[in-house]
């Protein structure tokens, strides 16, 4: 296992939320079960967005530690490296590899840095929601386009702005903003929020750094979904209920390819 332990402040303090989380048994930090695995693709790729067939891609797992990603994948027949900023949640891939005899390789880093990956390697990057934990997303990005395969498939879901900008609990007359659009620094803690992860520090990404910057960093964005999380009835104050208010999640499919620039065009090679 190579390791690259984080040394900035944000880094270092979401390493700590993180394998706090896990030590916990809080959300986002349990394994694949046991009948994830009868088709792991079919419980990962709902949109059908890998068309059904993944066998000896190399796929990198971003941010995405925690037991269920990495094995689900690797059970599919990819080959797969599976990065992450918590050592705790990287313990959960190793434990259900051994259990199941997957083969994954772990990386403890951060998403916006990857220069220990070599250029070009990866078919395949899917980046479940993560990229709030970081305040540049174009960094991210950067670093994703530069160790992808020229035509490679980067999926990725991320935290709508609204939904950060939005109150926790409703009033008589639905869910407030109360956060600005514009902002610099991490939002305040939330406490009891399923949209949350109190401890970490999370950042609001507006749409034209999550769209326009991927599209700047190299990518072409194919499609585009929005996870339907609510359900009729739903009790008022629910996770539920306010899916009905405030999209929480987008995900996006995107195909990396030569970067274009007011200077001209970028080759894979420039990024």
């Amino acid at each position: 296992m190579d390791e690259l332990f984080p040394t900035d402040p944000v880094s270092e303090h979401n390493r700590r939320a993180w394998d706090a989380r896990v030590h916990q048994g809080q959300a986002f930090t349990k394994p694949a079960e046991e009948a994830d695995f009868l088709n792991p693709l079919a419980a990962i790729d709902a949109p059908g967005w890998l068309s059904g067939n993944i066998q000896d891609q190399e796929l990198l797992c971003l941010a995405a530690g925690g037991g269920r990603q990495a094995p689900l994948y690797a059970a599919a027949g990819a080959r797969v490296t599976v990065v992450d900023i918590s050592p705790a949640m990287l313990e959960l891939d190793r434990q259900i590899a051994a259990k199941r005899g997957l083969q994954i390789e772990t990386l403890e880093t951060s998403m916006d840095n990857l220069l220990m990956l070599d250029r070009g390697r990866f078919d395949i990057v899917i980046q479940p929601v993560s990229t709030c934990y970081v305040k540049d997303i174009i960094a991210v990005y950067h670093q994703i386009a530069r160790i992808m395969q020229p035509g490679g498939l980067y999926i990725s879901q991320h935290k709508q702005p609204v939904s950060l900008q939005a109150n926790v609990k409703p009033t008589a007359d639905g869910y407030h903003i109360k956060e600005p659009y514009y902002r610099d620094g991490p939002l305040p803690q939330v406490a009891g929020s399923p949209h949350r992860e109190y401890g970490t520090l999370e950042f609001l990404h507006r749409w034209e750094q999550l769209l326009g910057g991927m599209c700047r960093s190299g990518f072409i964005i194919e499609d585009l979904l929005e996870p339907l999380h609510t359900k009729p009835g739903a009790v008022q104050g629910s996770f539920a209920h306010r899916c009905q208010h405030v999209a929480p999640y987008v995900r996006i499919k995107a195909r990396r390819t030569e970067v274009r620039s007011p200077l001209g065009t970028i080759r894979l090679s420039d990024v």
